[in-house]
Parts: structure tokens; C-alpha cells; sequence
């Protein structure tokens, strides 16, 4: 409170205004006062002085608002109006009316000081979290405003209290469930300043559920269509998402990137949109990129690529892209916002070439773009942003660069002249009069041509008509033709941009470029000249490109080999001059601007002069041309020798990779015929284990209808004695009969099943056994995977000592390498002898299942001996006079009870 009292008493030097009298009154009486209500009273009356009287009130009222908020809690009204006291000292969002000419840098140091008075003490934003717990309107609402307009003034320092406080952000977060409007649209606004640039609450916010109830408010409030609530919640969002990967993977994990997709349904009539309809869908398009950003990692920026494509919010961007009557600037953010959810995902990139602008005849999208990026009508922006959308498409894309080379190619080119190719579209725009089309397809055919040596020959193939009766000239010629023509110098950055990328790793390319005997004068007169600064970016450009046909050149042509394009240089130009020419590149401002970010990001297009990925292209070759001017041509040969070296080297692993590739092969197929046998002998154990389960359980009945039916064998013989003196009736011996009859038949299926099940018993003993001998099979396999394993160690070993060694001494190794390669092909050879050991044994096994077979044989014939009992016994029992039907009924107890001595005999 110091610089409040020197502030006062710089005051009371002159005459003191009335208000400040009645303010110390009012403050004596909030501070003395016994009753409420003349408390209460007061502050009301502090509340009404303290947007005129905001020094007076913040500096001899703030102590005494604060023990308000502390005493007087129970009654809702008067600490209502203290908040709204201290929000009106403390804020700086006054009326314009209100505030007094050249004031506002003092009302700013007024606010600042203020909140840093009320921050001092910590106990204070803890007494106020604590207030917006309370329900009552005239509480929470002020509350919110306060602490808002706190944020605002001391952010930073105002973040770590709150983040220290006990479940400070929870109840924060408490206020976007507020069914009050106001209150939930100011909560929105406070969680906005309190999610700036601070990490640890961005997330706290997120797992307290904040992007479902934000998403929720979007859409009742209409997404695109909705007002400045909308806003507020996206501009939050952003908060939460930027430079968060957390946050953005948690987005992406709660399936809230297939919400986003409604936002993007625009109607067909798209006239009229309202201001408030255009920001919301831009800061929409600003979100969708924040997921997708090229500074994002790589895994975080391709899974949600893919999330976009399958919820199918790429579909929606593409038919925004191509809708009729969308405002200018949403086009130019939605290109952008394509660009990245497309860039460098072959999915996302493939859809975009099949995608077709609705017109007659249909034509592809891209082409569409392109047409615009030629075009000196469109817009500047829009142009920039077609650009990065055609570099994204191509981007790791080898796919689409041989589709856009391929249209520049003679036996692809449509004769009829009914359809323009997106080559045709890049060399008109390559040839055109405007400088800035010049250079934006440069940059374009360099994009398809992109770390991708077949393309940069395959380019070499393509012939232009310049003018009627004259000979074609080929694409090559003709960009050197238009850059010794003394164009503009954003045109010729462009080209040597285009023939820096062509001609690097290409030397075929390199080659075609000697051919023309003018280009290597006109290089060295560019270099060697002494021109104005406007030209020092020309005369680096022209150094890299003769350094290409330096480090490139394979010696092809003998009037421009590597030596005497060096002895060139240091007659005409001289080495130190030529560094010096080379280094004009990398200091200038403009390459360190598109060295920054991948999307071109110009001020004017005066300022367009480099690419971003070129920049990475100079950074690669600055360094190895500068060794390459000063090397000797022995030390040339002697490079040359290695190189030559190294390519047979490289021959020779290649080989050994390929029998390498080859054994992995056949080692896969093996593994997966053991899984597919472990899979079979494990569900070969359950069914094993199932049947030998059903068998017990049928034993088990077995054994209980074996004793039943003893004992209705003893009762029906009882009963037929008693039948054959008491006489009882036929009705019941027939249902005798049967009950006989179907325990017969029940015993037949019972031993039906019991074959069937010792055949099962007999096939998984043998599968059991034959388990034994994949397990053998197995642990071969793994002492062949040792041997392959110290296979590839002694390769490594051998590409390592070829890389330093010479040719003989190399050869040696290979031949003890070779040696070592039949040693471990006996050691296969052993395995293989090994494995027809298991086959010997895999016959013994089938043998012994021969004898088991042979067993049951003889089981069958006992059973046969069993039934000419059988026969004899029914013959003496008819001889003996004894009724059929009781027969039969003997006959098969005795059955029974043979068939219960056989199982003793084979149990």
C-alpha cells in the first residue's frame, strides 16, 4: 500500500475534492459500523463512487472490501457489491466516455497496481475461488468478473495461486455447467485468460472434461451459425490444443475430431454470410490445423490425418474447396487447412487427386487450383495458399509426383487439346510474363521433381514448341534459354531454384545441362560480375548451381569434367570469391524467413524468392561443394577409385542381403507351420480333454445301468415266477418287454459311443506323441535361428572390413566368409539328418498304432466267439422248452454280463 499513500499524499498537496471526503466517511462507516444494513449502506455507495473516483476508492477501500468478503459472507447482497467495487477499480475496461483524453496509459498502471495490492496476499484469490462456489447470482456473476479481469492484469502470477490452490481449477470449470447464460459465457471467457501459455492447466482444464462441455455449447448454439459464444468457446479451444500434445492426443483419443465435422456443413446457397458466420468457420479451420500442424510430432500429426479421413471431415474441407459463393478469405484458409490434413499421408493424398470440381466436364481438383495459382487475377493469398496446398499433395508423395510428371511426358499428352494437365498448367505458368507465376511453378515442377532421381530423367524427355516451323527444344533448354534472357529476378531465382533441384543427385541430368555449350559461360559471367545487391541472390544462386555440376559430374564430357570446370573457376572467378558468392544464399534474410516453416508466408511478392525445402537443399550442398572446389584431381581419382570400390562392395552385400532375405523367408514359413501346428495340437488337447471327460461320464452311466439292470433282471425273473402262479396280465408283461427293449437300445448306443471314443484315445495318443516331435522340430529351429543369427554378425563384420580395406584383402574375407557359409550349411545339413531321425520315429509310431489296430481285431473276434455261445445257449434253452419272449430276456443278461467280462479283460 505504499505507492498508494505516496499517491494520496502527492494528491493532498493541492485541494482535495469533495468525493474523496464523502469515500472516507463511507470506508470509516463499512469499518466501524455494528448494523449490516448501514455496512451494507456503504458499500453501496463505494460501488456507485468507484467509477468516477477509481483512485480515491481502490486506494482507501480495497482493505476494507477484502474484510467484507471475509465477515459478511451471509449475506449475499452486500458482498455483491464489494465485488463489483474492487471489478471496478481493479478493471480497465471503462467506457470511452468515461475516460478522461491521453488517460490510458494511466488507467493501465492503475489496474496493474491495483491487482498486484490484491494478489499480494494469496489468502485473497482463495477467498475469492471460494465465493464462486456460491449459487446466488448476485455472488458468482461479479465473482467471475473480478477474477477475469485479475487474469488480465497479472496472468502469470495470478496462474500459479490458482494452480497451488486446492481444486482451484475444478471449481473454475464448475462454471461452464451454469445454466445461466451470462454466468457460462463469462466462465468461457476467465478459463481463456487462465489457459494462457500455461501448460500444466491447459491440462488440468482438459481432464475436467472441458472439450465435451465446450463441444456441447458449440453446437447448441448453432456451430458456424451461432454468435460470439461460439467464438469465445473456439478461441479456447485453441488455448487448450496449441503446441499441447497432450491435450491433442487426448482430443484425438476421446473422439472429439469426429464432432468437428458438423461444423463444415455448409449449405448450397452460401450467399450473404454473415461477419460473426465468417469468424467462427476461420477460427474453425485455424483448429482443425493446430491438430495437424507440421510442427506437431509426426505420430501425433498422421493419427489424426487418418481420424480426419474416416470420420470424413477431409470430404467436408474438399466440398467447401470447391463449393461456389464461399467468402475469399474462408477459400484461402480452407486450402490451408486441406494442405496439412494431406501432407505427407499417401491416404489423405490419394483422395485428394480423385477428388473433381462440379463443372462441365468435371476436372480434378488439383488442376482446378492450379489454374488459379497462374492466374496474376486471383489473389495474392489465395495464390500462396494453392501453392502449399500443390507442395503438401507432393510431399513424400512419389505416387503424385510421377501422376504430374507423367502429364508432361510426350505419350501421355492429349492430342485434342480438350483437357489442360497440370503440366501443361505448370509450363505455361513457368513461361507466362508474370515474374510471380514464374516463380510459383518453379517451385511447383521442383516439388514433383523431389528427392526422386527416375522423375529428374524422365523430365529430361519432355520437348516444348516455342514457335511455329522452329524445332522443339526440351524443357531443360528452354528454363536456360528464359534465364540468360535477363528476366526478372524473382523469375530467375525461380529457375536456378528448379535447375538446382533438377540437376542435384542426377548426373544424367548434369550431363544434358554440359551439352549446351552456353550455359557454363553465362554461369561464370553471373558470378564473376560485380552487381548491385538486388543481384547478389542470382549471383549465389548461379555459384550453387555450378557447384551441382561440379560434385554431380561424372566425367562424361571431357571439355566440362570436375577439373576443368575447377581450373574454370579459379581463372575466371577465383575459389575464395566463388565461397563468397555461394554464401549470399544462406545470410540472406529472406532464406532464413522460408527456412522457418514449410507454408510460404509472404508479406508481398516482392518478398517471394525462396522455398522451404530448397533451404534444406542449400544447407545439404553448401558444405560439400565448398570441398569439392578445393579438392585436387588426385584426390578426385582417388574418390573416384573408393566409389567404384564401394559399388562392388555394394554389389556383393546386396547378394548376401538377398540370400539373407531369401533364408528369413523360408525361416517365416517355418514358424508359421509350427504356430499352425501348435494351434492344431492345442485345440487337439481341449477336444482330448473333453472327450476324456465325456468317456468317464459315460462310464459312469455305464456302470449305474449296469446295476439296474441287474436288479430288473432279478425282479423279472421273480416277477415271471410269480406270473406263472399267480397269472397276471399280458398288458403289463408287454410294458415289460419294452422297458427291456429300450435298455437294449440304449446299451447299443453306449457302445457305439465307446468305439468312437477309443478311436479318438488311439488318435490323440498319436497326436500326444507327435507333439513330442514338433517340440524336437522346434528346438532344431531355434538353433538354426542362432546360426542365421550369427550368419548376419559375421556379414556386419564383413561390410564393416570392406569399408576400410582393400580390394585383395577383401577378397579373402569373403572367401572365409564363403567357408563359414558351408560350415553352417553342414550344420543345416546335420539338422536335416536330425529331423529324418524324427521321421523314423514318427514310423515307429505309426507301427505301434498297426499293433493297436491289430488288437482290436482280436477284440472283435472274441466278440464273435461271445455270440456262438450265445447261440448255443438260446438252441439249449428252446431244447429245454422254455417260453421266446423270457428267452430273449435271458439271452440279454447274458449278454450284458459278458460284455461286463470283457471290459474286465480289456479294460
Amino acid at each position: 500500500m505504499n505507492f498508494l499513500r505516496g499517491v494520496m499524499g502527492a494528491q493532498s498537496a493541492g485541494p482535495q475534492p469533495s468525493g474523496a471526503e464523502t469515500i472516507q466517511k463511507l470506508c470509516d462507516r463499512v469499518a466501524s459500523s455494528t448494523l449490516l444494513d448501514d455496512r451494507r449502506d456503504a458499500v453501496r455507495a463505494l460501488k456507485s463512487l468507484s467509477k468516477k473516483y477509481r483512485l480515491e476508492v481502490g486506494s482507501q477501500a480495497m482493505d476494507h472490501l477484502i474484510q467484507v468478503l471475509q465477515t459478511d459472507r451471509s449475506d449475499s447482497e452486500i458482498i455483491g457489491y464489494a465485488l463489483d467495487t474492487l471489478y471496478n477499480v481493479i478493471s480497465n475496461d471503462l467506457e470511452e466516455e468515461e475516460q478522461e483524453e491521453n488517460s490510458q496509459k494511466q488507467v493501465d498502471d492503475l489496474g496493474s497496481r491495483f491487482t498486484e495490492v490484491f494478489i499480494k496476499q494469496s489468502e485473497n484469490i482463495t477467498l475469492l475461488l471460494t465465493l464462486l462456489e456460491e449459487f446466488d447470482f448476485h455472488v458468482r456473476w461479479p465473482g467471475v468478473k473480478l477474477l477475469t479481469s485479475l487474469l488480465k492484469q497479472q496472468g502469470p502470477q495470478l496462474q500459479q495461486i490458482i494452480l497451488v490452490s486446492p481444486m482451484g481449477v475444478s471449481r473454475l470449470m464448475d462454471l461452464l455447467a451454469d445454466s445461466r447464460e451470462v454466468i457460462r459465457n463469462d466462465g468461457v471467457l476467465l478459463l481463456q485468460q487462465l489457459t494462457k501459455s500455461n501448460a500444466a492447466i491447459q491440462k488440468i482444464v482438459a481432464f475436467e472434461n472441458a472439450f465435451e462441455r465446450l463441444l456441447d455449447i458449440i453446437t447448441e448454439e448453432g456451430n458456424s451459425d451461432g454468435g460470439i459464444v461460439v467464438e469465445d468457446c473456439l478461441l479456447l479451444l485453441q488455448n487448450l490444443l496449441k503446441n499441447n500434445n497432450s491435450n491433442q492426443n487426448f482430443f484425438k483419443e476421446g473422439s472429439y475430431i469426429q464432432r468437428m465435422k458438423p461444423w463444415f456443413e455448409v449449405g448450397d446457397d452460401n450467399c450473404g454470410w454473415s461477419a460473426q458466420k465468417v469468424t467462427n468457420l476461420h477460427l474453425m479451420l485455424q483448429l482443425v490445423r493446430v491438430l495437424v500442424s507440421p510442427t506437431n510430432p509426426p505420430g501425433a500429426t498422421s493419427s489424426c490425418q487418418k481420424a480426419m479421413s474416416n470420420c470424413g471431415l477431409l470430404q467436408q474441407l474438399c466440398t467447401i474447396l470447391m463449393a461456389t459463393g464461399v467468402p475469399a478469405d474462408i477459400l484461402t484458409e480452407t486450402i490451408n487447412t486441406v494442405s496439412e490434413v494431406i501432407r505427407g499421408c499417401q491416404m489423405n493424398q490419394d483422395y485428394f487427386a480423385s477428388v473433381y470440381a462440379p463443372s462441365n466436364p468435371p476436372r480434378p481438383a488439383i488442376v482446378v487450383l492450379l489454374m488459379s495459382m497462374v492466374n496474376e487475377r486471383q489473389p495474392f493469398v489465395l495464390r500462396c495458399a494453392v501453392l502449399y496446398c500443390f507442395q503438401c499433395f507432393l510431399y513424400k508423395n512419389q505416387k503424385g509426383q510421377g501422376e504430374i510428371v507423367s502429364t508432361l511426358l510426350p505419350s501421355t499428352i492429349d492430342a485434342t487439346g480438350n483437357s489442360v494437365s497440370a503440366g501443361q498448367l505448370l509450363c505455361g505458368g513457368l513461361f507466362s510474363t508474370d515474374s510471380l507465376s514464374n516463380w510459383c511453378a518453379a517451385v511447383a515442377l521442383a516439388h514433383a521433381l523431389q528427392e526422386n532421381a527416375i522423375l529428374k530423367e524422365q523430365l529430361l524427355r519432355v520437348q516444348l514448341a516455342t514457335s511455329i516451323g522452329n524445332p522443339p527444344v526440351s524443357l531443360l533448354q528452354q528454363c536456360t534459354n528464359i534465364l540468360s534472357q535477363g528476366s526478372k529476378v524473382q523469375t530467375r531465382v525461380g529457375l536456378l531454384m528448379l535447375l538446382c533441384t533438377w540437376l542435384s543427385s542426377c548426373p544424367i541430368a548434369v550431363t544434358h545441362f554440359l551439352h549446351n555449350p552456353a550455359n557454363i559461360p553465362f554461369l561464370t559471367g553471373q558470378i564473376a560480375e560485380n552487381l548491385g545487391e538486388e543481384e547478389h541472390l542470382v549471383q549465389g544462386l548461379s555459384a550453387l548451381l555450378l557447384g551441382i555440376s561440379i560434385y554431380y559430374n561424372d566425367n562424361s564430357l571431357e571439355n566440362y569434367s570436375k577439373e576443368k570446370l575447377k581450373q574454370l573457376i579459379e581463372k575466371r572467378i577465383g575459389k575464395e570469391n566463388f565461397i563468397e558468392k555461394l554464401g549470399f544464399i544462406s545470410k540472406h534474410e529472406l532464406y532464413s524467413r522460408a527456412g522457418q516453416k514449410p507454408q510460404p508466408s509472404f508479406s508481398s511478392p516482392d518478398h517471394m524468392m525462396f522455398d522451404h525445402e530448397f533451404t534444406k537443399l542449400v544447407k545439404e550442398l553448401e558444405g560439400v561443394i565448398t570441398k569439392a572446389i578445393y579438392k585436387s584431381s588426385e584426390e578426385d581419382k582417388k574418390e573416384e577409385e573408393v566409389k567404384k570400390t564401394l559399388e562392388q562392395h555394394d554389389n556383393i552385400v546386396t547378394h548376401y542381403k538377398q540370400v539373407i532375405r531369401e533364408q528369413d523367408q523360408q525361416l517365416e514359413e517355418l514358424k508359421q507351420q509350427v504356430n499352425s501346428l501348435k494351434s492344431q495340437n492345442e485345440q487337439l488337447q481341449a477336444t482330448l480333454t473333453q472327450q476324456v471327460s465325456q468317456i468317464q461320464q459315460h462310464k459312469d452311466q455305464y456302470n449305474l445301468l449296469k446295476v439296474q439292470l441287474g436288479k430288473d433282471t432279478q425282479h423279472n425273473s421273480s416277477h415271471s415266477d410269480t406270473l406263472q402262479m399267480n397269472g397276471i396280465q399280458p398288458e403289463e408283461i408287454s410294458k415289460l418287454r419294452e422297458e427291456v427293449k429300450e435298455w437294449k437300445n440304449k446299451h447299443d448306443l453306449l457302445q457305439g459311443q465307446l468305439r468312437e471314443k477309443d478311436s479318438v484315445i488311439e488318435k490323440l495318443e498319436f497326436l500326444e506323441r507327435n507333439k513330442m516331435l514338433r517340440i524336437q522340430v522346434q528346438s532344431q529351429s531355434t538353433e538354426i535361428s542362432k546360426l542365421h543369427t550369427e550368419k548376419q554378425e559375421l556379414l556386419q563384420q564383413m561390410v564393416i572390413l570392406l569399408s576400410f580395406c582393400f580390394c585383395d584383402y577383401c577378397q579373402n574375407e569373403v572367401k572365409a566368409l564363403s567357408e563359414e557359409k558351408a560350415a553352417l550349411k553342414q550344420q543345416l545339413d546335420s539338422s536335416s539328418s536330425t529331423v529324418a531321425i524324427l521321421q523314423d520315429e514318427k514310423s515307429k509310431l505309426q507301427q505301434e498304432v498297426a499293433e493297436s489296430k491289430k488288437e482290436q481285431d482280436d477284440l472283435l473276434v472274441l466278440l464273435a466267439d461271445q455270440d456262438q455261445k450265445i447261440v448255443k445257449l438260446k438252441s439249449t434253452l428252446k431244447e429245454l422248452g422254455e417260453p421266446d419272449e423270457d428267452d430273449k430276456i435271458f439271452l440279454f443278461v447274458l449278454y450284458v454280463q459278458t460284455l461286463f467280462e470283457m471290459t474286465r479283460t480289456f479294460p
